[in-house]
């Protein structure tokens, strides 16, 4: 016979854990209505943004689009296009024109006689006399009404013409200004593009570099552990891949200040990631005919460009003041004024009717007009000891220097392409020698480290051929981003597009 109470004993953990699951089974359809739903309210967490990848080509637009100082140049420059295209204005007249509205009260007592005509003998017989009165009180009130306007031209002279050739040379050398900034912008950008891959690129090396001392310090470790290698080894080691972090922290630090200070001149937020595409580095040397290069830089330099405009501009600004100065001066005007009054005159005092009146009404409106014609000349320009003429001789001496200026910016340039040239083929042959120090490097780290894996090597030894072999790659890339780096120089000595001679280095 089976005993009741056992069998509710046996029963009650299995419905205790039934209770249990369909409670938690209830919590969950009230908290999750539907398997795999979202909560009511729930938002789902926003995927971050994708990083942007810029060529060097997009950064260069970027940086034209956006760059503040570049737009400040823009602004001055289209500043001088609109004085230059309404230039013509200097030709208006000055035109003039007011009115005015005025008036007054007067009164008048006078204690003389006034013979004031009288009716007599008697009302309405039609008979008038005269006879004297006295103390007449007068009024009189006036309110006058005037107007005015002028057309006049002053100063009209020979150099008014110049100028308007000074105001277009001076729109032009802002031109000039503006295009220097912008290309001066973009080799700066481009530059800037090649030195964060190359830092990049070292970084990368380091983070290799810490592996492999990472890896080497396990291993040290390992055979110091089994007793094939002493604990100074595995020391060793560890100072070697904790020396490295520095290094790391150091140049990420570098590449970040890099990379926020290139975003700015990009015109995006300094915090903004983004990736760099890399590029090429196998340019070759080709020769290029110096003479060419300096007659180019001499004649499409933007600095010797910018220079030449602003010689023009200044050589016409006083050709303008020499005219202004010793030429005579056409001043013509003509003018019109006009106006009218109303004007209200009370008589009383003498209780005569006849003589106790008000007079009121409008003057006739009256015109006049006026012209005028004469001719001026100033005669201080023929004297040399006058400020006006001082100011033509030293117009006279900015010009001497700019062109002192020019003469040396041309000379600078000359020395400037040879150098570059010279740096390109020192960079070439650097890069052929670093070339071959890093396959020997490598082969070298590879068999010094089979020979410590063999116990034939120890760690230092190792060591040493991996910095050796990291030290070949960069300066390998080193020289790589140098001759293109190069090339942009030399580019904007001669005034070439971008782009241009280095595709000619990268042509088989």
């Amino acid at each position: 016979m089976t005993d009741p109470i056992k069998k509710r004993t046996e029963k009650r953990p299995l419905n205790l854990f039934l209770r249990k699951a369909g409670a938690l089974l209830f919590a969950a359809a009230l908290v999750f209505p539907v398997f795999g739903q979202e909560a009511p309210g729930e938002e789902e967490t926003p995927a971050a943004p994708a990083k942007k990848t810029l060529t060097v080509e997009e950064a260069v637009k970027l940086a034209v689009e956006n760059n503040l100082s570049l737009e400040s140049a823009r602004i001055s420059m289209l500043s001088k296009k609109r004085v230059s295209d309404l230039s013509w204005n200097q030709f208006l007249p000055v035109i003039g024109a007011g009115a005015s509205l005025g008036g007054g009260f007067t009164p008048n007592s006078s204690t003389g006689t006034l013979n004031a005509p009288v009716e007599y003998p008697a009302k309405g017989s039609g008979f008038y006399g005269t006879t004297p009165i006295d103390n007449i009180t007068t009024e009189v009130s006036q309110t006058q009404l005037a107007f005015q306007g002028q057309i006049a031209w002053s100063g009209l002279n020979i150099a008014l013409f110049e100028g308007l050739k000074k105001l277009k040379k001076d729109y032009e050398a802002g031109a000039i200004s503006y295009n220097k900034a912008k290309i001066q912008l973009e080799r700066d950008v481009r530059k800037a593009y090649y030195n964060i891959l190359l830092m990049q690129e070292q970084i990368e090396l380091l983070r290799q570099s810490y592996n492999n001392a990472q890896r080497q310090e396990e291993s040290a470790r390992a055979n110091y552990q089994a007793g094939l290698a002493p604990e100074l080894y595995s020391m060793q080691a560890q100072v070697a891949r904790e020396n490295l972090k520095p290094q790391m922290d150091q140049a990420e630090t570098g590449l970040h200040l890099s990379k926020a200070s290139f975003a700015m001149n990009l015109g995006i937020p300094f915090e903004e990631d983004f990736d760099l595409v890399p590029i090429s580095l196998g340019a070759n040397f080709i020769p290029f005919d110096v003479q060419d290069m300096i007659k180019n830089a001499a004649k499409n330099k933007p600095d010797i460009a910018e220079l030449k405009g602003q010689i023009e501009a200044l050589k016409s600004a006083k050709k303008a003041l020499s005219y202004q100065l010793l030429t005579p001066s056409i001043n013509l005007s003509w003018g019109v004024s006009g106006g009218t009054a109303f004007t209200k005159t009370a008589l009383s005092g003498s209780g005569n009717p006849l003589i106790d009146r008000t007079t009121e009404g409008w003057s006739d409106f009256t015109v006049r007009d006026s012209f005028t014609l004469s001719l001026s000349w100033s005669l201080n320009g023929f004297l040399p000891f006058t400020s006006q003429a001082a100011n033509i001789k030293d117009m006279d001496d900015n010009i001497r220097s700019m062109n002192v200026g020019l003469a040396q910016a041309v000379r600078g340039t000359e020395i400037e392409v040879y150098s570059t040239i010279a740096s390109l083929e020192q960079a070439r042959v650097s890069a052929e020698a670093g070339r071959l120090t890093v396959n020997l490097a490598d082969r070298t780290y590879r068999l010094t480290n089979e020979a410590y894996q063999a116990g034939l090597q120890n760690l230092l030894e190792v060591q040493n051929a991996e910095l050796q072999l990291r030290q070949a790659r960069i300066g390998l890339l080193q020289q790589q981003v140098n001759f293109l780096t190069g090339i942009i120089d030399l580019e904007y000595a001669v005034g070439a597009p971008f782009g241009e001679l280095l595709k000619k280095t990268t042509q088989p």
